[in-house]
C-alpha cells in the first residue's frame, strides 16, 4: 500500500513506479510542450528498468482484430460518422484489468484477451507498442497515465497495480487533489499528448472519482506519394440518407487493390511505407451497416493480408470530424459487466477506498481525423473513471441555527446527555 508519510511514499514509489521502455520513450516523447503541472509526478526524476515482451503470433493478431471488430459494430450501430482508436481502447481497459480480480478480471480477460489472460496481454501489447514505428514523415506516438486522487484517508493504491502499468505501459502516475486544477492538467496532458488535436477529456472531477486512467495516441504521416493541385475537384457524395453533396475529392492511381466477396477497395501508403491508409466499399446493392454486420475479424484480416498488385483508379473525398463515444453500454454488452456495478465490481489488485467499493464509472473515448491532400492526422484518447460507491450526494448540515445535541453511549446508543443550543453566550 502506498503509505501516509510523503517521505517513505516516495522511497517506495521510486523503485515501485518508475520504469523507462527505451522504445517506447521514443513513441511518447512527441508531444507539444507541456504546461507545468500541479500534480505531484511520481515518476519525475527518476529511471526504471525495462521488462520483456510476449512474441507476437496469430493469437494475438486474431483476439485484436475480433476485438476491434467487435468495437466498430458496436459503435456504428447509431449509423453516424464513426472514427475509433481500439488499439487505445485496449490499452486503456488492460491497464485497468490489471487491478481487477475475482469475476470481474474474468470478465475483462475474456474481453481482451480472449483465452489469454491479463498477463499474456500485458506481454503482448508492450511488444507490439514498442516495435510500433515513428518517422518524422510518419509519427506515432503513445502516452498512458493514471491519475489517482491524493488522499490517503480515503484511498489507498495498491504498489502492484502501480508497478505493472509503469512497467509494460509505460503510464506515468500522478496523485493529484482531484480539483479545477487536476481539470486543467489532465486536460493540458491530453492535449499535449495529441499535438492539440483533442484538448479536453474531462469536465469536471465528481466528488466519488477516485482515479482516471488515460491512454492518448497521435497518428501524423504524410502520403508517400502527395495529392498535386489538379488531381483534387469537386464531385458528389451519396450520404447514407441518400442526399446528394457537392465535395473536394483527391484522385489517384494506387496499386494495392482490396476485394473479398462483400467489398472492393484500396490501400494508400504513407511515407516511409510503415503505415497505409485502405477503404472497403460495399459491393453494388450493398449498403455499410451491411458489410459490417457480415465482417468479423477473421474476414478483416483475410481481406488486409491478401491484397491484389494491380493499378487502381482509387478516388476519396477530403474529410475531418471529432467523435466521442461514451463505452458503458457497449463493453457491457460485450461481456465486461461486473467492473461497472458498484456492488459486484472487483478492482482490489488496484487499491482500496474507505468510502466503499471501486468500479468503473465511466469509460469515454474521444477522436479525431483529417484526411486531405498531404497526408492524415489523427488523435485518440480514451479515458477510464473509477469511482467509489459509498458516496451518492454531499449532505450539508449547517448548525447556523437552534439545534438539540446529546452524547450517547455506543453500545446501547441511549442518550446520557441531552442538550438545545438556541443562543451561543458571549462574555
Amino acid at each position: 500500500m502506498i503509505r501516509k508519510h510523503t517521505w517513505l511514499r516516495r522511497l517506495v514509489l521510486l523503485a515501485i513506479l518508475v520504469v523507462a521502455v527505451p522504445a517506447m520513450l521514443l513513441l511518447t516523447s512527441c508531444g507539444k510542450t507541456a504546461s507545468p503541472l500541479q500534480a505531484t509526478d511520481l515518476m519525475k526524476g527518476f529511471e526504471g528498468k525495462a521488462v520483456s515482451g510476449k512474441s507476437l503470433d496469430e493469437d494475438f493478431l486474431r483476439i485484436s482484430n475480433d476485438f476491434y471488430m467487435d468495437l466498430l459494430k458496436s459503435a456504428s450501430s447509431s449509423g453516424e460518422n464513426v472514427f475509433i482508436s481500439p488499439l487505445s481502447v485496449h490499452l486503456a481497459l488492460s491497464m485497468t484489468a490489471n487491478g481487477a480480480q475475482g469475476n470481474t478480471l474474468d470478465q475483462m480477460e475474456e474481453l481482451l484477451g480472449r483465452e489469454h489472460t491479463i498477463s499474456d496481454m500485458n506481454g503482448y501489447l508492450l511488444e507490439y507498442t514498442n516495435n510500433l514505428p515513428t518517422h518524422e514523415k510518419s509519427k506515432l506516438s503513445i502516452a498512458n497515465s493514471i491519475w489517482f486522487r491524493d488522499d490517503e484517508d480515503r484511498l489507498q493504491v495498491e504498489d502492484a497495480f502501480l508497478q505493472t502499468n509503469a512497467d509494460y505501459y509505460n503510464a506515468s502516475a500522478y496523485a493529484a487533489p482531484f480539483d479545477e486544477t487536476t481539470v486543467t492538467d489532465i486536460n493540458n496532458w491530453v492535449e499535449n499528448k495529441t499535438d492539440g488535436l483533442i484538448d479536453k477529456i474531462i469536465e469536471q472531477i465528481e466528488e466519488d472519482t477516485i482515479m482516471y486512467l488515460i491512454n492518448a495516441m497521435v497518428f501524423d504521416a504524410e502520403w508517400e506519394t502527395i495529392y498535386r493541385e489538379e488531381q483534387v475537384r469537386e464531385d458528389t457524395f451519396t450520404n447514407a440518407k441518400g442526399e446528394e453533396q457537392q465535395v473536394p475529392f483527391m484522385n489517384s492511381e494506387e496499386n494495392i487493390y482490396l476485394e473479398n466477396d462483400h467489398a472492393m477497395g484500396f490501400v494508400k501508403l504513407y511515407a516511409q511505407g510503415d503505415y497505409a491508409f485502405f477503404a472497403l466499399l460495399p459491393k453494388e446493392g450493398s449498403e455499410l451497416k451491411d458489410l459490417i454486420e457480415t465482417m468479423d475479424g477473421d474476414e478483416l484480416s483475410e481481406i488486409l493480408n491478401h491484397p491484389q498488385e494491380t493499378l487502381v483508379t482509387a478516388s476519396m473525398p477530403k474529410f475531418s470530424y471529432a467523435y466521442e463515444w461514451k463505452m458503458n453500454d457497449p463493453l457491457k454488452a460485450l461481456g465486461m459487466v461486473d467492473a461497472f456495478d458498484n456492488n459486484l465490481a472487483d478492482f482490489s489488485r488496484l487499491g482500496h477506498s474507505s468510502r466503499g467499493n471501486i468500479y468503473v464509472g465511466e469509460v469515454l473515448h474521444k477522436t479525431f481525423i483529417q484526411v486531405d491532400e498531404k497526408g492524415t492526422k489523427a488523435g485518440a484518447v480514451t479515458k477510464v473513471e473509477i469511482k467509489d460507491e459509498s458516496y451518492v450526494e454531499t449532505k450539508i448540515v449547517d448548525l447556523d441555527r437552534p439545534f438539540l445535541f446529546g452524547i450517547m453511549d455506543r453500545s446501547t446508543n441511549l442518550p446520557i446527555f441531552l442538550g438545545t443550543l438556541t443562543e451561543i453566550e458571549q462574555d
